[in-house]
């Protein structure tokens, strides 16, 4: 072993083969209200973007655009396409819809319920919570279902795209799964995902790696976006 030889600290670099995954939850969306409930879209709620949501969605563009992106998929719910459309503008990429990566059913507090049930404690909210287990909510979809899902679309999603970057657009309970998984955490560990936030993952065969977790940098000069005033 040479005395004289130097070794600096090695740089990460992303594995032959592997697919750089970005996780962006959408934008904000429209306010809750027992009198103005969500449009259902095969069950679930599916609010439209607030106008915080939208600037939000132009600053991620901003932020984005500049990157190489070969791939970007959104979900079913609009939110999610309506996140996506400020970058698709700028990249002329097609985003493609990937089913798998909705947000889990919430059952009866569809509609915008669920968000109401968190605002006010509900007891059975904090059960749900406390238990880490989705499916406790009224005909809510399980934890184990949506990780179920979850792996189906990621495992195809990887398979099209080696050695590509491919932008995910999807929802907190979606990307908190997902990070999960990566992790082998607790189920909800990475629940409190913010809007328009860029999670990053890579991903090699069975292998997952996080490289990132809810970057927020391009939404607000603070440290963490707690700090973000609403508007």
């Amino acid at each position: 072993m040479s005395q004289t030889k130097i070794y600096r600290q090695p740089q990460y670099s992303i594995p032959s083969g592997a697919t750089e995954l970005l996780l962006v939850r959408h934008g904000e969306s429209r306010a809750a209200s027992l009198a103005h409930p969500f449009d259902l879209v095969n069950g679930q709620g599916d609010p439209e973007l607030s106008s915080r949501g939208k600037a939000q969605a132009e600053k991620l563009a901003k932020r984005l655009h500049s990157q190489k992106i070969d791939a970007v998929y959104v979900t079913t719910m609009r939110r999610t396409a309506e996140t996506a459309a400020p970058l698709v503008n700028l990249s002329n990429l097609k985003p493609k819809v990937e089913a798998d990566l909705r947000e889990v059913h919430l059952g009866k507090w569809e509609g915008g319920l669920f968000r109401i049930k968190a605002a006010e404690s509900d007891p059975a909210f904090l059960e749900m919570q406390q238990k880490e287990e989705w499916g406790l909510i009224p005909g809510g979809e399980s934890t184990e279902a949506l990780r179920a899902r979850i792996k189906v679309a990621l495992n195809k999603i990887t398979a099209a795209h080696p050695d590509q970057t491919v932008l995910l657009v999807s929802h907190g309970g979606v990307i908190g799964q997902i990070l999960s998984l990566a992790t082998g955490s607790r189920p909800f560990a990475f629940q409190h995902v913010d809007n328009a936030s860029i999670s990053q993952i890579i991903v090699s065969g069975e292998e997952m790696i996080v490289r990132r977790f809810n970057d927020t940098c391009h939404l607000a000069p603070t440290l963490t976006k707690a700090a973000d005033p609403q508007t």
